[in-house]
């Protein structure tokens, strides 16, 4: 029996990409990171997520990655509960999400070719493959002309192009941003975001938590705001702070 295509696979469901059904978490210090929280988010959408910080963000971001397990509730991610994926899956399994981090966490003793390549070497893909891949996600991120630079001798900006382009390259259903624009001027912040709409309207479900107000407020997106470990408010298409009444996000 051969080898399951988890992206193939997941596209013939209808169902949501993430799915949080009453989620809790409790650390074993007694934190209450995260209180009853429910959303789901479908494939194709873009997503921000919000918050002060110890709203419960990166709690939230450790559970679809299955780097930690809900207290109580259910995880759904691609269409496993976490919960139940075997230790031997979850390689597998995170290969459908594609992370992007504020500190774009860059080989700097390889090129940009190398950098993205990496995550292609990872999964064993033939030479021919990852060169042909490799290069056309170059293209999309718009340094097709950079594959031979050193990370020193980019802008941050740029840097974090390369990171774009090394979650992308093994064509993941989700890109988990988490604070792409923290380290980045304002121009360049745009330009991550513009970027990341790009990719959204190719066919990609993005998800972003942020702190950045501007961008959140620009681009209306749905957006997501946690406060203290509960949400307060789910909006299609709202800004940072926008319709401040906290009423609990209901499940889309």
């Amino acid at each position: 029996m051969g080898r399951i295509d988890i992206n193939r696979e997941f596209n013939k469901i209808q169902t949501p990409v993430i799915s949080f059904n009453n989620v809790s978490k409790k650390y074993n210090t007694g934190t209450d990171a995260l209180s009853d929280v429910s959303f789901n988010i479908f494939k194709g959408e873009f997503v921000f997520i919000v918050g002060d910080s110890g709203s419960g963000k990166t709690t939230l971001i450790k559970l679809i990655l299955k780097e930690t397990l809900p207290s109580s509730g259910k995880v759904f991610v691609v269409g496993h509960e976490t919960k139940r994926l075997r230790r031997k899956t979850v390689a597998r399994f995170r290969r459908s999400i594609g992370v992007v981090f504020q500190d774009f966490r860059l080989l700097k003793d390889r090129d940009v070719f190398e950098n993205v390549a990496f995550a292609q070497r990872v999964i064993e893909a033939e030479p021919h493959s990852l060169r042909h891949k490799v290069s056309k996600v170059l293209n999309l991120v718009g340094l097709g002309d950079k594959a031979r630079a050193l990370p020193k001798e980019l802008s941050g900006g740029q840097q974090q192009k390369v990171a774009m382009a090394r979650a992308l390259v093994n064509n993941p259903i989700i890109l988990l941003a988490d604070e792409p624009t923290g380290n980045l001027d304002p121009n360049s912040s745009r330009e991550i975001m513009h970027l990341l709409d790009d990719i959204n309207k190719r066919g990609t479900t993005v998800v972003v938590v942020t702190h950045n107000q501007e961008i959140v407020d620009e681009m209306q997106k749905r957006v997501i705001v946690l406060r203290e470990g509960r949400i307060v408010r789910d909006e299609a298409k709202g800004g940072y702070e926008a319709g401040k009444k906290e009423t609990k996000g209901e499940p889309v």
